[in-house]
């Protein structure tokens, strides 16, 4: 005989299967047991696709200095995730145009702007809920001063954003940002670190939420660390001319796919709001050793070419180039070479302590010597050698340091 069974209790029964059925949909899908407050709940902010680059995930993103060297990395990865970013620019609309293609038909919108215009700026901000700023400049130019770029417009940047309710702010300044630096080259020490400081401290002051991202010498495809080694002009007389022969500098230089991976996590972690990361590599090494292993893979090492680590304190006429190099550029000093430049890589990468990681995020960096040799491929001299034909005998990375 069949067991009669109540309608109740079918009834709860029904209802407890439901409960634990939208539990484990949570739980796979990593659904927030305390949804977020949409500001402005209206349907286009309303996350739609399967999650891919053809979906909206939610994140209208304004990325100020898209058309820099980290930004076009940070554009890429926000688009195969279906982020709708608005790429401000400044000059020619061609310097942006290519980063149309990061992202699906409608998602990559662009609008001109000044870092000093604040009504331009508020158009670049006013429909996004993320903003992420990368202005920068390692040289000073007659138009933008270290404190213009640095302070003045990070400042104006945060207060605006705070003033259109803009949910996260992601602010870029660099790994040794301090309110004095040590003199090296320069009387004063660089200035450019000092002013990265400043400009920490302005944007905590118009925006206490925001979250601060330092990253080391970050190295790649168009980059200015293994782009400036590798450029004829940094060298003398067939030499690298440093401080030290570069023995006394330690480096923890880190890959800029792990930087963009890093900010574009930062965003996802609501945890991150207000607080300060550094992004390292995950070995340190000294300056030497790595510029011995560079100009190995560029194949200039041979006696024909008579690569060596050039004292520069007897290099006077290297220092006459700089000096040079700096009076006579009209814009951008040739080769990057420039005495604000030779501060800066003369300077240990000094590692807080107690201060979040890359890996705090979720992000393991990869190894210098995974990537490094990919991304000096386009200095390398003979290019019709292959690596895999041995012909220039086995190259080996040197021992990190710690």
């Amino acid at each position: 005989m069949a067991a009669l069974i109540p309608k109740t209790s079918l009834q709860i029964a029904s209802k407890q299967s439901v409960a634990v059925t939208s539990v484990a949909v949570q739980s796979s899908c990593n659904y927030s047991q305390k949804p977020h407050i949409l500001k402005n709940p209206n349907l286009s902010n309303l996350k739609r696709g399967t999650g891919g680059r053809s979906s909206f995930n939610g994140i209208v993103c304004t990325i100020f200095g898209a058309s820099g060297f980290i930004g076009k990395h940070v554009v890429g990865r926000l688009g195969r995730i279906g982020t709708q970013m608005i790429i401000p620019y400044r000059g020619d609309h061609y310097d942006v145009a290519r980063l149309k293609v990061c992202g699906d038909l409608g998602q990559v919108l662009f609008h001109p702007f000044d870092l000093r215009d604040e009504e331009s700026i508020v158009k670049c901000i006013k429909y996004s809920n993320v903003v992420i700023n990368l202005i920068g400049r390692d040289y000073e130019t007659k138009n933008f001063k270290y404190g213009d770029v640095h302070v003045d417009g990070a400042a104006r940047i945060a207060r605006l954003c705070k003033e259109n309710g803009v949910d996260r702010l992601i602010h870029v300044s660099c790994l040794n940002a301090t309110a004095e630096p040590k003199p090296i080259l320069l009387p004063r020490g660089s200035q450019f670190f000092k002013s990265k400081w400043e400009g920490e401290w302005a944007v905590k002051k118009e925006y206490p939420e925001a979250t601060i991202i330092r990253p080391s010498d970050v190295y790649g495809t168009e980059d200015r660390f293994i782009g400036v080694y590798g450029n004829r002009w940094r060298q003398h007389f067939r030499g690298i001319p440093l401080l030290n022969k570069g023995e006394t500098v330690e480096k923890q230089p880190i890959w800029v796919g792990d930087v963009a991976a890093g900010i574009v996590a930062a965003i996802k972690d609501h945890k991150s709001a207000g607080r300060t990361y550094q992004f390292v590599g995950p070995k340190r090494y000294r300056l030497s050793d790595i510029m011995d292993y560079l100009h190995e893979l560029l194949r200039r090492e041979c006696a024909d070419y008579g690569y060596r680590r050039i004292e520069l304190k007897y290099a006077p006429l290297f220092m006459l180039k700089v000096k040079l190099t700096e009076a006579l550029s009209p814009a951008y000093p040739l080769g990057y070479l420039h005495m604000e430049g030779l501060e800066k890589e003369h300077t240990c990468d000094n590692v807080v302590k107690g201060v979040p990681k890359l890996e705090d995020l979720g992000i393991e960096p990869l190894p210098i010597n995974e990537q490094f040799r990919w991304e000096a491929v386009p200095f390398r001299f003979d290019g019709s050698y292959e690596y895999e034909h041995n012909e220039f005998g086995d190259i080996q990375f040197p021992e990190p340091i710690a």
